[in-house]
């Protein structure tokens, strides 16, 4: 090998790793064929309703930080604004879920669960009055959604308030139902009660409900409020708060069900009782048919934990789950929680707090997943504040009620190159990639016809970059923003749709105007 040539090999090298560091016009000739990415935008698929997080459990706590430090976290995860080098100051949720608490609060350790973070207060008071202070750091962050134009609020419980349930506890005895069908009438009639008072305190009304979370689960370790149900007890309670939402003259619909993991959507799986919800709750022929209800709404929400490992086997569960949905008309899917759970089939570990880029990309490739093979038109957080040593806070803070330090995590910038651009009303539309560089990049599209925009997100999961040529739109403006060891959706320019260099080990979005 000639010294000429070696020093070229070097040189590319270099670019390899250090292209991040100057941007996307030093890299643009390393890569020898650019992939094409071919988009056609008459060919869509579901339309985006809205990308979440919830305030469980932190926000209870950090809600009362000095104002300075409640309000630096509420803008890196409601804002859609850009600084003055034009990036992005947060990542823009456009729905907010506030957890609607038990009591357990209140009962202190005698309510069994040892950790107070876990434990969430009650509006509803022992002789049965309201009290609307109540929850009063989860209520600031919910108008603080609502100044940053947070399109869509909803309220979830994990448990009935304890005054209801059969152990007078905010967790289940035994893995059985902890709420008897006597008092469906009164846990509808609080959750009523709940929504309306929020609306009088906040002006917000809360467009959706979800009264069971996770019903699959046993919840009798007092980890946190939580409460095992069969398909019967789901459909016994949404048909009293239906009646009690309607009789209250109220806007908001219901959403269930909440599936603890996708398989029990449209599969008995190991629990037939509690599985086939899809089927259960949105055929007609259905055990347990809901589709009636007028304020139903018109989606069956999952969480994705435990069924995104490996890929293939999760892609697989996905389309699946999109096609029995297909049999339902109008019918829709929102995966309504997630984060970084169990050991994933050895890919990477729940345990272990990781503000890199590792778990970023994991993430990333979860939301494509559901997004791409799911059909999913709402994909939502679980925990958007953490306090604890695990991979599920899009940002991290102290354990510490009154102050403390927080910091943002690459899960937080990687899931903004979904929810900062993929705006509420986007239509996915057909994006191609050569089948033998999948494994190294993962592309979805969508088009915007309100903001006359395309969008095409980008996740590059390989150790170098990659040169994309895309086909099939015309755009007047590109602007590419970067997510990746040492960028927070950094904003780059791009003077051409072909030869854009999609740098290693990240997730990029290309946003172009018409």
């Amino acid at each position: 090998m000639s010294s000429n040539n070696t020093f070229q090999n070097s040189f590319k090298k270099w670019l390899l790793t250090g292209a991040l560091g100057l941007g996307f016009s030093a890299f643009a000739q390393a890569q020898q064929q650019p992939i094409l990415v071919k988009l056609n935008p008459q060919k869509t698929f579901q339309t985006i309703e809205h990308f979440g997080g919830s305030d469980a459990w932190a926000a209870q706590f950090v809600g009362n930080w000095p104002d300075a430090k409640r309000k630096a976290i509420s803008k890196l995860l409601f804002s859609q604004a850009l600084d003055k080098n034009g990036q992005p100051e947060g990542i823009g949720l456009s729905l907010w879920r506030f957890n609607v608490g038990a009591g357990s609060a209140e009962q202190g350790k005698e309510s069994g669960i040892k950790d107070e973070w876990r434990r969430a207060e009650s509006f509803l008071n022992n002789d049965g009055s309201y009290n609307w202070e109540k929850q009063a750091a989860q209520i600031w962050f919910l108008q603080e959604a609502k100044k940053y134009h947070v399109d869509k609020f909803l309220a979830f419980t994990n448990s009935p308030p304890v005054q209801f349930t059969n152990n007078k506890k905010a967790f289940a005895t035994d893995g059985k139902p902890n709420l008897a069908p006597e008092q469906y009438d009164n846990f509808a009639q609080f959750l009523t009660e709940v929504v309306k008072g929020v609306k009088q305190k906040t002006g917000i009304t809360f467009d959706y409900v979800s009264a069971t979370n996770e019903p699959q689960w046993d919840w009798s370790d007092g980890g946190q409020e939580g409460t095992p149900f069969d398909n019967e007890h789901i459909a016994g309670i949404n048909k009293a708060l239906s009646k009690k939402l309607l009789a209250a003259k109220l806007s908001t619909e219901i959403s269930i069900a909440e599936a603890g993991q996708l398989n029990y959507l449209y599969s008995p799986f190991n629990k037939p009782a509690r599985g086939s919800q899809i089927e259960d709750f949105f055929q007609k022929s259905g055990k347990y048919y809901l589709g009636e209800l007028p304020n139903l709404n018109k989606s069956i929400g999952g969480h994705s934990y435990f069924t995104t490992s490996p890929y293939k086997e999760a892609s697989q569960m996905r389309k699946q789950l999109a096609s029995t949905i297909a049999k339902v008309e109008g019918l829709h899917y929102w995966m309504t929680e997630y984060c970084i759970l169990g050991d994933n089939a050895g890919e990477i570990e729940g345990n272990g707090k990781d503000l890199g880029i590792n778990a970023a990309l994991y993430v990333a490739k979860v939301i494509h997943n559901d997004l791409v093979n799911g059909n999913a038109s709402a994909w939502h957080w679980w925990t958007s504040i953490s306090a604890y040593n695990y991979k599920d806070g899009l940002v991290y803070i102290d354990k510490n009620k009154t102050d403390g330090k927080y910091e943002d995590s690459k899960m937080l910038w990687a899931f903004g190159n979904f929810s900062r651009f993929v705006r509420p009303g986007a239509q996915r539309i057909e994006a191609d990639l050569a089948q033998e560089v999948s494994e190294k990049l993962s592309v979805s599209a969508y088009k915007d016809l309100k903001r006359k925009q395309t969008i095409v997100v980008l996740i590059n999961h390989s150790s170098e970059a990659l040169a994309i040529n895309l086909d099939g739109i015309k755009a007047k403006k590109t602007t590419v923003y970067q997510t990746a060891e040492n960028a927070n959706l950094q904003p780059v320019k791009v003077n051409k749709l072909s030869n854009i260099s999609i740098p290693a080990r990240s997730v990029v979005t290309l946003l172009s105007s018409n």
